[in-house]
């Protein structure tokens, strides 16, 4: 089993489709995709007229503060992108289901009540957890059964809550969950960059221990990918990759390990 992740950087290019039509010429079978579309959303949000707000945690991650306003617009754009990637693979001649973690509730988050955060003054502040989850269930079982119908799932990163709540979740640390839920030996997380770069070069391969070191020289964006594959691997996943998504052939140079590969040792 290998699970996909589209990141929403190609998405709002518009060149995810490359990832899709090399899906049908590859041959691979038995994969799972989960998308992304930050982008999406706070060009949405800017369009109804909500400036998109981002926090940072004490450990240097940024992420998009989720109001009930805000989750309600992050809601429409992923069902939007979800339904685009879904079409399209139905054209190639894939069955496509698009889902969320919603659906029966496959995938159950804890709502995060309060955050502490770094204001613009470097202090550490806590406020209000508004609508972000943190993954504590995948039912691999909701999704076995639907690829067991020969359906394909792709996922947008939206989750149950304990309460009745919808959630907004990290895509990238979402696909590490659902990859780790379902045993697949390999997660692949598409982006609009090579790979994880250091000093401008692609780092190959980093044992666990080494992408934990490298974690804490990233930027935003790369934080939060580079952190699923560590969380995908230590929880069972034989193989993360983070590559290019722009290339003429994706998934195949992804096969062969092309961008940049965390493995337990």
């Amino acid at each position: 089993m290998t699970v996909i992740k589209i990141g929403g950087s190609l998405i709002s290019e518009g060149v995810y489709v490359k990832v899709l039509d090399n899906l049908k010429s590859s041959g691979l079978k038995n994969f799972i995709i989960v998308h992304g579309g930050g982008n999406e959303v706070s060009k949405l949000q800017k369009a109804m007229g909500k400036e998109p707000i981002f926090v940072t945690s004490p450990e240097g991650i940024k992420s998009r503060y989720t109001d009930l306003e805000t989750l309600e617009i992050f809601n429409m754009a992923m069902r939007n992108i979800g339904t685009k990637i879904t079409s399209y693979l139905n054209s190639l001649g894939f069955k496509a289901i698009n889902i969320s973690g919603v659906d029966a509730s496959f995938i159950k988050a804890e709502r995060k009540k309060k955050l502490i955060v770094i204001d613009e003054k470097g202090r550490k502040r806590v406020i209000e957890g508004g609508y972000t989850g943190r993954i504590k269930e995948v039912d691999s079982s909701f999704l076995t059964n639907l690829i067991n119908l020969g359906l394909i799932p792709v996922i947008s990163p939206i989750a149950s809550g304990y309460e009745g709540e919808i959630l907004n979740v990290d895509g990238d640390r979402g696909a590490a969950a659902i990859a780790s839920s379902v045993r697949a030996s390999k997660l692949i997380i598409f982006t609009n960059v090579d790979g994880v770069i250091m000093n401008g070069k692609v780092l190959d391969k980093l044992k666990l221990e080494e992408a934990k070191e490298v974690l804490k020289k990233v930027g935003p964006g790369m934080d939060k990918k580079l952190l699923a594959c560590i969380e995908a691997v230590e929880n069972g996943v034989e193989m993360s990759l983070i590559t290019s998504g722009k290339t003429e052939k994706p998934i195949e140079m992804a096969l062969n390990g092309v961008g940049t590969k965390v493995v337990k040792e």
